[in-house]
């Protein structure tokens, strides 16, 4: 009983449960009550209160905006003298000069009555006149530099100014923001032009906390106001259909906002977090006290995880990584954790130990096959091409052409040189040639005035390893099936290197303009089942086979007709480093 309590008290289950109850539960209540409480509770107060505050001013501005908009109307409805200044080419009469001082006037009286406005214009553009009725706080570089803003504009009127006649529409003048509204009655526009900074100082009497601001910003939250403050802040001014949001980084604010009835901007509102709970004091207090609480209860279960958990599973996953990886010798070093992880470490060790020799035994009989396997193929071929050296000596010697059996002898030792040192897995593309060349050779004598061949292959290729008798086979096919006594066989054998997305590799093509492959060879050709190859076809099966053990499926091998009559092998080799 006594062992069976204490590994229980091991046991990882009973020790995550434990620590669950004695540092999660506490954290996670005391996290919740007041991060939802005094988060949501008292944001929420503090947001709607802001926003009613954001809509009362909002209305005052457009209040402001709408009684300009009053004037212009009132302008441009009633105001005779815009008739005068509208017809082309009348600038200098003394009518145009009479109603332009009348106009100027006008301006200048209204504007006196619009606190707000910076200024009213009337632009003439027959005659490219502007009048400007401005307020007295304007200063002189203020109104010029607005007097050209509004000629550039007003001249380039269906690019620029258009979009000010359906609503207020924003303008900048070097770092300054201001409000446009333009009416066109025929080819006279007149307008008001107020400055952001203006329309926004009762705002700047409210106490928004110690560093927050109230701002105006574009329909697509660009500010007007207070640039530089929130690209410092990293503040977003987009509420994304919320009525308010917490924004910035690293200090956070409050974000409340209402767009204008009357223009193309919005008002809003940014209140430092750590203000809102700045006249709570008992919040604020738990506000403060939360953080250390957390700090030190993750801390406590950080300790614990690391030193129970997360240290033995970071070992079993580093290790299994390295496995992953192909590297088996490894093994997960001892660690003082629970029994649980203490009997996985043992049993990954054995595992992998088991592994890595039953890995180790496997291969080396998979090598032992495959060697066995590629001797035997080469072997095969010995028989096969013996068997028919000897029908040709036989042939010759039957019409006693003793020169030719000569020579047909030269080329036979040079042959079964070749012949019998091919037990290598590889010899070079020069020496597969030369052997293919005697071979032709020697058939040439058999078959006279009966048999050509051309071979092509790139200077480059001579020392590319190839497997023995590769090319030699499906030219003594050739010879045994497309040979006849009636029509003379040409025997086409082209090699180039290649590089293409399959890696740099040999390309091999042997042809010749015969009958060709019956259907029904080619389609036991492009099967992998040898059954029906007989003695006859034990070549090319036996070539097959090789490139399959000595590529692993990596080489190619094509048979088709040629269009024009005759039968067409295409190779291609990867290019083996191992070699």
């Amino acid at each position: 009983m006594r062992f069976i309590g204490k590994e229980t008290f091991k046991s990882l289950r009973f020790r995550i449960g434990l620590a669950f109850f004695i540092l999660c539960i506490p954290l996670m209540a005391l996290l919740y009550y007041f991060s939802y409480y005094a988060g949501y509770v008292i944001r929420d107060q503090v947001a709607k209160s802001n926003n009613n505050l954001v809509t009362l001013y909002l209305d005052q501005i457009d209040r402001t905006l709408y009684e300009a908009d009053v004037f212009l109307y009132n302008l441009v409805a009633g105001e005779s003298d815009l008739l005068i200044i509208d017809q082309p080419n009348a600038y200098h009469t003394s009518g145009y000069q009479t109603a332009k001082i009348r106009l100027f006037n006008h301006l200048s009286a209204a504007i006196s009555l619009h606190e707000s406005m910076d200024l009213f214009f009337i632009y003439s553009a027959n005659n490219a006149d502007l009048l400007l009725g401005s307020a007295e706080s304007v200063t002189f570089e203020q109104r010029d530099a607005a007097r050209n803003k509004l000629v550039d504009m007003l001249q380039n009127y269906q690019t620029d100014a258009f979009q000010c006649e359906r609503s207020w529409c924003v303008r900048q003048i070097g770092q300054e923001f201001y409000l446009a509204h333009i009416l066109r009655k025929d080819n006279v526009f007149v307008g008001a032009w107020a400055n952001v900074d203006r329309l926004m100082e009762p705002l700047q009497l409210i106490d928004f906390g110690d560093v927050g601001i109230a701002l105006l910003s574009t329909t697509d939250h660009q500010p007007l106001s207070g640039v530089q403050f929130i690209a410092d802040n990293g503040i977003d001014l987009s509420l994304h259909n919320q009525p308010y949001r917490i924004t910035g980084d690293p200090n956070k604010f409050l974000l409340v906002g209402e767009r204008s009835k009357k223009g193309e901007f919005y008002l809003n509102v940014l209140i430092p977090e750590k203000d809102i709970v700045k006249k709570l004091p008992l919040f604020q207090r738990a506000v403060y006290i939360m953080p250390l609480a957390f700090i030190f209860f993750m801390m406590m279960l950080l300790l614990f995880l690391r030193s129970q958990i997360l240290r033995p599973i970071g070992s079993m996953v580093t290790a299994m990584r390295r496995v992953k990886e192909g590297n088996w010798v490894t093994h997960i070093p001892p660690t003082r954790a629970s029994v649980e992880f203490e009997v996985m470490s043992s049993t990954f060790n054995e595992m992998i130990s088991q592994i890595q020799k039953l890995k180790i035994d496997v291969y080396e009989e998979q090598l032992n096959r495959q060697r066995a396997e590629l001797q035997h193929l080469q072997l095969q071929i010995k028989p096969h091409f013996f068997l028919n050296s000897l029908n040709i000596v036989y042939h010759l010697a039957k019409t006693k052409k003793y020169e030719l059996i000569m020579e047909m002898a030269l080329n036979l030792v040079e042959y079964f040189r070749y012949m019998f040192r091919s037990n290598l897995s590889f010899v070079s593309l020069e020496e597969e040639i030369r052997h293919t060349r005697n071979y032709l050779n020697i058939q040439l004598l058999r078959f006279i005035d009966h048999l050509t061949y051309e071979i092509r292959m790139d200077d480059d290729a001579e020392d590319f390893p190839v497997p023995p008798l590769v090319i030699q086979t499906f030219v003594e096919n050739i010879i045994k099936h497309a040979m006849t006594m009636d029509e003379s066989i040409h025997i086409f054998i082209r090699i180039q290197l290649v590089d293409d997305d399959h890696g740099p590799g040999l390309f091999i093509e042997i042809r010749d303009n015969g009958k060709g492959f019956a259907p029904e060879i080619l389609e036991y050709l492009h099967s992998d089942d040898p059954g029906p190859f007989n003695e006859e076809h034990v070549g090319i099966w036996n070539v097959k086979r090789r490139l399959a053990l000595l590529y692993q499926n990596r080489a190619t091998l094509m048979f088709s007709n040629v269009p024009e009559g005759g039968a067409k092998v295409t190779i291609r080799l990867p290019f083996n480093d191992r070699v």
